[in-house]
């Protein structure tokens, strides 16, 4: 439909709002600058965006020629993300990319951020935090970064994270590593050492087990290197985030959390005397102003202390006293040697092969499968109101909230570990409520054609 010369949609619907920066000697689009990004600190795209700007030498350094994967909240933090691997078909000439092999083989061209037009053009997309692979493009198969992750289960104090955390600092000491540590901008701390580019992925992930299991070792009553979940207290050390195809949130990144707190950057001495809560999108670029990037030198500690070689020492010693590999995320190829990857709660017990150690089922229990957390999070408040007796009797890291991954997007599951209800108290079993069924996102999906190399 036409009016007065001119389409009646141009006329009574207003085009969405534009800013354009001008950066790197490109033209950089910026859609819906007002749109609300964190609804309860009322923080808008552009003043995200603004926020990167501040800190782009910080940010640049933590990410520069490694291809990421795109974690794009288009409603805003308090949205459902989904995940892009390939960068859009459809993209700027000057936006670059590296092509990433996944453990299964298949491939995608992943943008790179080096310039603060591409970090500008990723943030226009949506992503709120930047999440690199440990790999620089000019190497794609040898990392130069080993990554260890403190996560903290349910109930810990940020006490006992810092007493981890100087336990991990000194593993790496006496391994002549040099670690660099910095919040995550949710619940734990990250510490990212510098490697030489020397070892496949596969020889760093053994490495970073070593080191959990060493800390682990050191520290047995506050932290833990089990991976399966229901088995885990204290402070996890996750040393699959070192497997390939493993991304995690980059220094100054802004994490989907209400005050939109940042993954800081602190030196040792700061990091043991900080409280996470002071480092958002709104403090961060005065206290970057003011005292300096704390991981200005990171990248001139790799030389003659960026070596695994140690840590892959000390795997030799932990097999040869028994260990065997711990268990790898579920798509990756099964290792030789690997421990099952069947969790305990599932385990066969009695009846499992004499050649593998027999495992005590643990009673752990589905009651929540959902979408959205939301949905998931309000399964488990109707399961508390109908079995308070229960509740009383579990401590914080026994309800287990787990983050799945779908197609292309998270869904979430609650489980309950009631090892320390009595077992004349448990509740019978039922369906989860809500009962979402993931496979429903897959259906249908593989008879598809395949899209053109490198669409989302």
């Amino acid at each position: 439909m036409w009016c007065d010369g001119g389409s009646c949609k141009d006329r009574w619907v207003a085009k969405a709002k534009q800013e354009t920066l001008s950066l790197a000697g490109h033209q950089v689009g910026v859609s819906n600058p007002d749109k609300i990004y964190f609804p309860r600190a009322g923080i808008t795209k552009l003043e995200l965006v603004q926020y990167y700007l501040a800190v782009a030498d910080g940010v640049l350094r933590g990410v520069a020629r490694r291809p990421q994967i795109m974690k794009r909240f288009v409603d805003g933090a308090e949205g459902e993300p989904f995940y892009q691997k390939r960068a859009p078909v459809k993209r700027p000439d000057w936006v670059e990319v590296a092509t990433f092999t996944f453990p299964s083989g298949r491939h995608a061209d992943e943008v790179v951020v080096n310039n603060v037009a591409q970090l500008v053009y990723v943030i226009n997309l949506g992503c709120i935090d930047l999440n690199p692979h440990a790999v620089r493009s000019e190497d794609m198969d040898r990392p130069d970064e080993l990554r260890i992750d403190l996560d903290p289960v349910p109930g810990v104090a940020w006490s006992q994270i810092l007493e981890v955390a100087g336990v991990a600092r000194s593993v790496l000491d006496d391994h002549g590593l040099v670690g660099w540590p910095k919040t995550s901008g949710s619940r734990g701390v990250h510490i990212w050492v510098r490697i030489r580019p020397d070892w496949a992925f596969a020889e760093v992930r053994r490495a970073a087990l070593a080191f959990a299991r060493e800390v682990e070792r050191r520290a047995p009553g506050i932290a833990t290197a089990k991976w399966w979940k229901e088995e885990r207290h204290g402070v996890f050390l996750d040393y699959n985030q070192n497997a390939r195809d493993r991304t995690t949130a980059s220094a100054y990144s802004v994490r989907p959390t209400p005050d939109a707190r940042v993954s800081m950057p602190l030196s040792w001495d700061e990091l043991l005397a900080c409280d996470p809560h002071d480092y958002t999108l709104r403090t961060v670029p005065a206290l970057l102003a003011a005292r300096g990037d704390a991981h200005a030198g990171i990248d001139g500690t790799v030389g003659s202390v960026g070596s695994i070689a140690p840590l892959l020492e000390l795997a030799a010693r932990q097999a040869a006293a028994g260990e065997v590999d711990a268990p790898w995320p579920p798509h990756h190829e099964k290792a030789a040697g690997e421990a099952p990857r069947v969790a305990p709660s599932r385990a066969r017990g009695a009846g499992a092969p004499a050649a593998k150690p027999v495992r005590d089922k643990l009673p752990v229990i589905t009651i929540a499968k959902a979408k959205l957390k939301a949905d998931a999070l309000a399964g488990l408040e109707r399961w508390k109101a109908r079995y308070p007796g229960v509740v009383a009797r579990l401590a914080p890291e026994h309800v287990l909230i787990d983050t799945n991954r779908g197609k292309s997007s998270a869904w979430y599951r609650v489980r309950i570990n009631l090892r320390n209800v009595p077992e004349a108290e448990r509740p019978p079993a039922e369906a989860p409520d809500p009962d979402y069924d993931w496979k429903i996102e897959f259906a249908g999906w593989l008879d598809k054609p395949a899209k053109p190399d490198g669409e989302p």
